[in-house]
C-alpha cells in the first residue's frame, strides 16, 4: 500500500528535524573571511544530502568566493522541470549578548527553532531537499516532475557568483519555473504568494575631510569634520515625512492597480499593530499620503544602515575626524530602472556634499524590482496546494525586501518564479533570536512535495 507524503514526513520527523539543528550548527557566515572554511563546509553538506535524498549529478562548483551546489533529477519525460533555488550561507549573528541561547547552538523553545539561519535561509531551502525525498518515497524512486537545485553560498553578500554563472550555463539550468522558498507568509496561518519584490541599490559613502584626525581644541570652528559632514549629506536625503529628496527618482514609479490595492486592504492588518508587535518604535514613519503597506511594498526608500568614523571607543578622545564612511540602501519599485536611480543619486551627492567635505560613492549590489503574474500557471497551482494544506485562501502579497535571484532568472533564463514561503513576520531574520517554528518546516516540506506533484500534471511551459 501506497503511503502518502504526510505520512512519510510524520514517520522522519525527527530525523528530518535533527538534519536541519546539524545543519544550523555550521556557522556559514559569508561576509567574514575567517568563516569561509565553515561556508565550504555547508556546501559540502547541502551536496551530501542532495545525495542522500536522491538528487543525481550532484556538483559542489568553486568559484572566486564561495561555492554553488548543483543537483538534478530529470527522468520524467514529458513533465515539466521545476529549478529549485536557496542559499545556505548566513547573516553575521551580532550583537551576541541579544540571544537567549547561541546563535549556532539551535535550541528548541516553545515550538520554535531559534539560530541564525533558522528562517533565512537553510530551513526553509531544506525543505525543498526534503520535499523531493519524501516524493521520492512514494512514487518508488521516481518523481512526479523533473527537478533542478542550484544553491548559493553569497545571497547575504550580494550573490555574485550566480550572477556570473547563470548566464553562463543557461541550457543546464533551463526550466519551466523557478521555486524558491526564501519569504514569509502574511500572518500565521495565512497561505501567501509573493508576486512582487522591491530592487536594491546597496552602496557606501565615503566622506573624507582634514588630511589626517586633529585636535579639536587647536583646529575645532575652522576645520571640516567628516563625520558630521556625511551626517549633514545624509539629513538631506529625505523630508520630516520621509520623502526621498533626490531629483528622479519617483518618476517613473508604477502604482499598484486598484485591484491590487482592494486585496491589500482584505488583508488581516492593523498598523497598530504592526507598530507595537513587529516595528516595537512609538511611532511609524514615511509618506503620510500612503497606506503602511503601500510604504513597505510599492514605494522606494533610503536608508541608512550605518555610519563608521572617528573616536567611538571607550573614554574620550576629542577628535575632528578625517574620514567617514555610511552603508546605504534604496529600495527600488517596478518602473524603476537601477542605473538610472543610481545616476540620480550619484549626481545629488555630488551636488549636495558640504563645504570642506569630498566624497566617494562605492556601488555593492545594484538589481531591479520584480514582478511576476498572479496567473502563470504554477503560481495559480501553488495557491491551490497552499490553500488546500492550510485550509483558508491563498492571499497574494508583494515583498518589502530583495531577492536579487529572482529578477535574474527572469533575465537570464526567461522563467518566472513562485515565491512559496513559510516564515513569519516575527521570526527575526538578521536580528538576534532569529526562528523558525517546527511546525511549518514540516507543513512546507508537504506543501512543497504536493506542489511539485501537482504542477508535475501539466505540459512543459504553461
Amino acid at each position: 500500500m501506497q503511503i502518502s507524503v504526510e505520512d512519510f514526513v510524520r514517520k522522519n520527523e525527527q530525523r528530518f528535524l535533527d538534519e536541519l539543528l546539524d545543519f544550523l550548527r555550521i556557522p556559514s557566515i559569508s561576509t567574514l573571511p575567517e568563516h569561509k572554511p565553515d561556508v565550504a563546509r555547508a556546501a559540502h553538506f547541502v551536496a551530501e544530502k542532495l545525495k542522500a535524498a536522491g538528487l543525481e549529478n550532484v556538483e559542489v562548483i568553486q568559484t572566486s568566493k564561495h561555492p554553488l551546489v548543483y543537483a538534478d533529477w530529470l527522468h520524467a519525460a514529458g513533465k515539466p522541470t521545476v529549478l529549485c533555488y536557496g542559499h545556505y550561507d548566513v547573516q553575521p549573528p551580532d550583537p551576541l549578548e541579544l540571544w537567549k541561547s547561541p546563535p549556532f547552538e539551535p535550541t528548541i523553545r516553545d515550538g520554535n527553532i531559534y539560530a541564525r539561519g533558522a528562517c533565512d535561509d537553510k530551513g526553509q531551502m531544506y525543505m525543498h531537499i526534503k520535499a523531493v525525498e519524501a516524493l521520492r518515497a512514494v512514487h518508488g524512486g521516481n518523481l512526479p516532475v523533473n527537478v533542478k537545485f542550484l544553491i548559493e553560498g553569497e545571497e547575504e553578500v550580494g550573490g555574485d557568483s550566480i550572477t556570473t554563472y547563470l548566464p553562463a550555463h543557461r541550457e543546464k539550468l533551463q526550466a519551466d519555473v523557478a521555486l524558491v522558498s526564501d519569504t514569509e507568509m502574511f500572518a500565521d496561518g495565512v497561505p501567501t504568494l509573493c508576486i512582487g519584490l522591491r530592487g536594491l541599490i546597496y552602496l557606501e559613502i565615503q566622506a573624507t575631510g582634514p588630511v589626517r584626525d586633529l585636535h579639536s581644541g587647536i583646529f575645532g570652528g575652522a576645520a571640516p569634520n567628516a563625520v558630521y559632514g556625511l551626517i549633514e549629506l545624509l539629513a538631506k536625503a529625505k523630508d520630516a515625512d520621509g520623502r526621498i529628496q533626490i531629483p528622479g527618482v519617483y518618476e517613473q514609479v508604477q502604482p499598484p492597480d486598484a485591484a491590487e490595492v482592494a486585496s491589500w486592504e482584505r488583508l488581516p492588518f492593523s498598523a497598530e499593530e504592526f507598530r507595537k508587535n513587529e516595528v516595537g518604535a512609538t511611532a511609524l514613519t514615511g509618506e503620510p499620503d500612503q497606506s503602511v503597506l503601500a510604504r513597505i511594498w510599492a514605494r522606494p526608500t533610503f536608508e541608512v544602515h550605518g555610519i563608521a568614523g572617528g573616536f567611538t571607543g571607550a573614554g574620550a578622545k576629542t577628535v575632528i575626524p578625517a574620514t567617514a564612511t555610511a552603508k546605504v540602501s534604496m529600495r527600488l519599485v517596478p518602473g524603476l530602472d537601477p542605473e538610472k536611480v543610481l545616476g540620480d543619486l550619484k549626481r545629488w551627492v555630488r551636488q549636495n556634499t558640504p563645504k570642506g567635505i569630498q566624497t566617494e560613492v562605492r556601488v555593492l549590489s545594484c538589481g531591479p524590482a520584480v514582478s511576476v503574474d498572479p496567473h502563470h500557471a504554477a503560481i495559480e497551482v501553488a495557491a491551490r496546494v497552499f490553500s488546500e494544506k492550510l485550509g483558508r485562501e491563498t492571499v497574494f502579497i508583494r515583498g518589502g525586501g530583495s531577492i536579487p535571484i529572482v529578477g535574474e532568472f527572469a533575465k537570464d533564463l526567461g522563467i518566472s518564479t513562485v515565491l512559496m514561503g513559510f516564515g513569519l513576520p516575527d521570526d527575526g531574520l538578521h536580528s538576534p533570536n532569529e526562528k523558525y517554528r517546527v511546525s511549518n518546516y514540516y507543513q512546507g516540506i508537504e506543501t512543497i512535495a504536493n506542489f511539485l506533484a501537482e504542477y508535475g500534471k501539466l505540459s512543459p511551459n504553461r
